[in-house]
């Protein structure tokens, strides 16, 4: 989702970065260009005007600390922050957590997804239905509850029946004990007066530290009409958007903050369980700026990866055949290849990874590795010696073909010319402001 957004506010970046001076004419077609890329976007028009006005003025008339082109980058990295505005701080805490949102938003599976989320942080969650309505509604909770192991509750053993404050009720004295209460409330078709009284309702019983509104990225510019309404109704601390992976425009649901006093809690971006992540607002906006993503990264490392997995001779600066299997398994284990790539600040790069480079398959791995086994110590510390009858005889030997051979070689050097962009800055020579700049320093200069 957002990679047309992405690639328009990448081209826009590396014009500023290549003009020749910044003036008003300048800035004016740097204006055009975001507002184009927003609108087309689906972000509301009123805040793309006030996001225009900013940047014109800021740019022309704010005094600089940095140069011309280094500051109108800085102003619409600001800019664009302030239209999702700040991450919302969802602490490792005891607390209680109701879920609102229509119906069909994704909001039951994201409660799942939220328990996995404390429960990978060392927290004990469990989860509340409190949907009476919906056909199946408990049984698709407790079925993604039971996967993950946490804990859940329908009411099915009350006598009295199904009713809802009842349920919400007994929950919470049943996981009294745990961390982590969330509570499921039912979704509508549409805003009801009823839907909105019995969240109120809830909300006075349990008296919940967060209350989060499920947005479905796709919703568009209706987005903001549901913010307000169930912001209104229960002072909502921040928004969930599920269907991140999908093609929707998905600008509506993210300035859909602007009519709320919150921000964007976390996403979705798959239909598995741990397919969910925190939303930091400078990492979204530096990747879509091309900027990468290196805290969410390093944390998606630390989640998922062993000391074992980080080969010796990639921190000797080594990056060998035999280190680029390894790194492909540890990158199986932190998620999708192209996800990751996203966090990478390849800037200026120019690396063209097709979708075909992105499916790192159990299959392909075992290729992979068996060209390897087929490859002597020499051809494994040194691919650059591999020619057409080494790779004749390396397809012989491992059953493969010459095509694989040279899909493998191909594949290491994009990963090897990436490594040394990561390694020096070198990725982002295209913009004067980054070139030769290592990331955390690139980083602290932006902000």
């Amino acid at each position: 989702m957002l990679e047309k957004l992405s690639s328009s506010l990448k081209e826009t970046i590396r014009k500023i970065a290549m003009a020749k001076k910044i003036d008003k004419r300048t800035v004016d077609e740097l204006v055009r260009d975001i507002q184009r890329a927003l609108i087309q976007a689906d972000v509301k028009i009123s805040l793309v005007k006030e996001l225009s006005d900013r940047i014109r003025e800021r740019s022309l008339k704010e005094k600089m600390v940095l140069n011309p082109r280094e500051h109108v980058i800085k102003v619409v990295y600001e800019e664009l922050m302030n239209i999702i505005g700040k991450s919302v701080e969802v602490p490792l805490a005891p607390q209680k957590i109701m879920m609102v949102g229509l119906h069909g938003t994704g909001k039951t599976s994201s409660c799942a997804k939220l328990a996995r989320y404390f429960q990978k942080k060392g927290l004990k969650p469990a989860v509340i239905c409190a949907d009476v309505y919906r056909p199946a509604a408990s049984d698709q909770l407790r079925q993604l509850c039971d996967k993950i192991g946490v804990p859940f509750y329908d009411g099915a053993n009350l006598p009295e029946g199904k009713d809802v404050m009842r349920i919400v009720n007994a929950g919470m004295k049943e996981f009294e004990k745990y961390d982590v209460k969330i509570v499921d409330t039912a979704g509508r078709h549409a805003l009801e007066e009823d839907m909105i009284e019995e969240i109120r309702e809830i909300e006075e019983m349990i008296k919940s530290e967060q209350r989060f509104l499920v947005l479905d990225a796709s919703i568009g510019q209706q987005a903001s009409v549901q913010a307000r309404a169930f912001d209104d109704a229960s002072g909502i601390t921040g928004i969930i958007i599920t269907k991140m992976d999908g093609t929707a425009k998905g600008g509506g649901a993210l300035s859909a903050v602007s009519e709320t006093n919150s921000g964007v809690a976390f996403i979705g971006t798959g239909e598995k369980v741990d397919d969910f992540e925190k939303f930091e607002s400078d990492g979204f906006i530096s990747r879509l700026l091309g900027m990468g993503d290196i805290k969410s990264l390093i944390e998606m490392a630390e989640e998922s990866l062993k000391p074992e997995d980080v080969d010796v001779d990639l921190l000797k600066g080594k990056f060998t055949l035999n280190v680029l299997y390894k790194q492909l398994e540890a990158v199986k284990k932190m998620g999708p290849l192209k996800k990751l790539m996203q966090m990478m600040p390849l800037g200026g790069l120019d690396i063209d990874f097709d979708d075909q480079m992105y499916q790192i398959t159990e299959d392909k791995l075992k290729t992979f590795k068996a060209m390897m086994d087929s490859m002597t110590v020499e051809e494994l510390n040194e691919p650059k010696i591999i020619g057409g009858s080494r790779s004749r005889r390396i397809a012989r030997g491992s059953g493969t073909t010459t095509a694989e051979v040279n899909e493998l070689l191909k594949y290491h050097r994009l990963m090897q010319k990436m490594m040394k962009s990561l390694s020096t800055g070198r990725g982002m020579g295209k913009i004067p402001m980054m070139k030769g700049m290592p990331i955390g320093k690139m980083m602290k200069r932006m902000k």
